[in-house]
């Protein structure tokens, strides 16, 4: 069972919001791709080497990966609110001291601190289970889960526009603008949700899991360059797995652990994060791929000669597909269950890139690969919060959607390194200029769908999604707990959170009682298809909340009531005392 507390009354959310926190995610990743169109130049622009001008695109990349689960963690204690303008802040600290530079040093300082805004991402999810509607919470968290495509494939057009027509410091400028309003609408908008997790910020394992994380993806990242075999990559490599082992074994003995491991371990959220790793392989390889085709002279007899400008629009449509394809995935998902979307979306990927080997002629033909990829892509995405919020208690949901963001980040890292090797090993060399081929981009589809093909294989594992309700007959409560439940709607006075299976999964129609200090019945609630229960309290004290369902165990928990909203989630996979109630 895990126990969350709260500060302060729920508040109302807005309609807003969702648009706000979007937004929010949007511009976050926007600082993902802003410096694409000038990588080939960035070693002219801060005079170096171009082995030394990657750091610039690696700082970002390590330090979002380092942010991402250690702002959802202090969101989960804190404050979601908080630490999403927290994260945004630094991204426009960042911004500006990237702005005002050429110097090398000076612009991986300001990268790095930009890295930092990839926690807003989980964070935003997790302020929207606690605050939305069942009914609008599932299109919602897809949009959101979908923002880092779309400000990913949106900024490429216009970064590409700016620094083809302005100088490119402006590129920070104008992302240092965007996230002050991203704030400055969230302050405004988005109230703080009420929702806490027990426990102290563990400082000792969010340092190993940082170690432990920049050892991984550093060699990952500059592999190409040092060379998959030498010493120092191997030496990382082998580094990173003994951090890694030591930190989890760590986390294991710690009361109140940076991530729950043995959550983590549940299928449900153990393949949902191994696929999600896929995802964000399948996702990168276009991202590196169509635009390079594009821009490519068409003497090269292969390449289609179009502007910067050009290739980045014809590539935005990856990106607005995902974004309109959230409606389309929350009836999907309302119908047939998350499973089911994101397996739906791995195939529509699949399909993208297979085609694709065969749609490499025009520019309107990169479109369409783009519009196909962008719909499998969008819809695998929303999924992935959804198989995470129904796996995991209300107080773990910025880590635990914070170590699924890290997931998708180390697979674009991947894809990168492995796409860059294989582009690098086939390209010809013209002119002493190493010119990628056809062949090479081809092998890098070939890549992407292979990384689709594992991805479905790991979605087939999950355990079944519950079965949704309009295509069932709900056990209903009595009146007097469909009254009790009502009233805790109404009044947010009482005990509510979700009643939870031993692999992780909601425990539907599990009856919760609710029992006062004498012993004796003082409400009760049957749980819906999503596990999710509430009930209204007569008076403040302590009370016992005793959950039962078929084929699970019984548990008795304990639980004190001041006078506020209490969220408590109901293990049934943990040792219980059996009640009779």
């Amino acid at each position: 069972m895990t126990d969350t507390t709260t500060d302060q009354p729920t508040r109302k959310a807005g309609g807003a919001v969702v648009p706000v926190l979007a937004f929010a995610g949007i511009v976050v990743a926007v600082m993902q791709t802003l410096l694409v169109p000038v990588i080939k130049d960035l070693p002219q622009l801060l005079d170096t080497a171009p082995s030394n001008a990657t750091w610039v695109l690696t700082s970002t990349l390590l330090s979002g990966a380092v942010a991402t689960p250690i702002m959802g963690r202090l969101g989960d204690l804190y404050g979601k609110r908080r630490m999403l303008v927290l994260s945004l802040s630094v991204m426009v600290i960042g911004a500006l001291v990237s702005a005002f530079t050429s110097e090398l040093l000076t612009m991986i300082v300001g990268r790095t601190l930009q890295g930092f805004a990839m926690g807003a991402i989980p964070l935003g999810i997790g302020l929207m289970r606690d605050m939305l509607p069942r009914e609008r919470l599932g299109s919602a968290m897809a949009l959101m889960s979908s923002s880092i495509g779309v400000g990913g494939g949106l900024a490429l057009p216009a970064a590409a526009l700016v620094a083809q027509h302005t100088d490119w410091h402006a590129l920070f400028y104008g992302a240092a603008g965007l996230g002050v309003l991203a704030i400055a609408l969230t302050l405004l908008v988005v109230p703080e949700s009420p929702m806490r997790a027990r426990g102290s910020f563990d400082l000792v394992g969010a340092l190993g899991l940082s170690t432990g994380l920049v050892l991984l993806l550093l060699p990952i990242t500059k592999g190409s360059d040092w060379g998959w075999s030498s010493g120092t990559t191997l030496g990382l490599f082998a580094a990173a797995v003994v951090v890694l082992v030591v930190w989890g074994l760590f986390e294991l003995r710690v009361q109140a652990p940076l991530v729950d491991l043995r959550t983590t371990a549940r299928p449900a959220v153990l393949f949902t994060n191994l696929a999600s790793i896929m995802v964000g392989v399948a996702f990168y390889v276009v991202s590196l791929v169509l635009p390079q085709l594009l821009q490519l002279p068409t003497a090269t007899g292969y390449g289609l000669g179009q502007s910067m400008v050009v290739a980045g629009l014809c590539v935005a449509p990856l990106g607005l597909t995902m974004m309109f394809t959230a409606p389309v995935y929350a009836r999907l998902s309302a119908r047939y269950g998350p499973k089911v979307t994101l397996i739906t979306g791995l195939l529509i990927i699949a399909i993208g890139y297979g085609g694709g080997l065969g749609l490499m002629d025009a520019a309107w033909q990169t479109i369409v690969t783009s519009v196909i990829l962008g719909a499998g892509i969008g819809l695998a995405y929303s999924s992935l919060p959804a198989l995470i919020v129904g796996a995991v208690p209300a107080s773990e949901t910025g880590a635990a959607n914070g170590l699924n963001t890290l997931m998708r980040s180390i697979g674009t890292s991947v894809s990168s390194a492995v796409v860059g090797m294989v582009l690098a090993n086939t390209a010809d060399n013209v002119g002493g200029v190493a010119v990628p081929t056809m062949h090479g981009f081809r092998v890098s589809f070939l890549i992407a769908t292979a990384a689709v093909a594992v991805g479905l294989l790991l979605a087939l594992f999950l355990p079944k999604s519950p079965r949704p309700a309009q295509r069932h007959t709900q056990l209903r409560a009595s009146s007097e707990e469909d009254a009790a439940l009502e009233r805790a709607e109404e009044v947010l006075r009482g005990f509510r959170g979700r009643v939870l299976g031993a692999d992780g999964a909601p425990v539907a129609r599990a009856k919760v009682t609710l029992i006062d200090r004498r012993g004796r019945q003082a409400g009760a609630a049957v749980s819906d298809e999503e596990g999710r229960y509430a009930l209204a309290v007569p008076a403040q004290g302590a009370y016992v909340l005793a959950a039962k369902a078929s084929g699970h165990g019984p548990l008795a928990s304990s639980a004190t009531h001041s006078g506020e909203e209490r969220a408590v989630d109901l293990d049934l996979s943990l040792p219980g005392e059996a009640v009779n109630a």
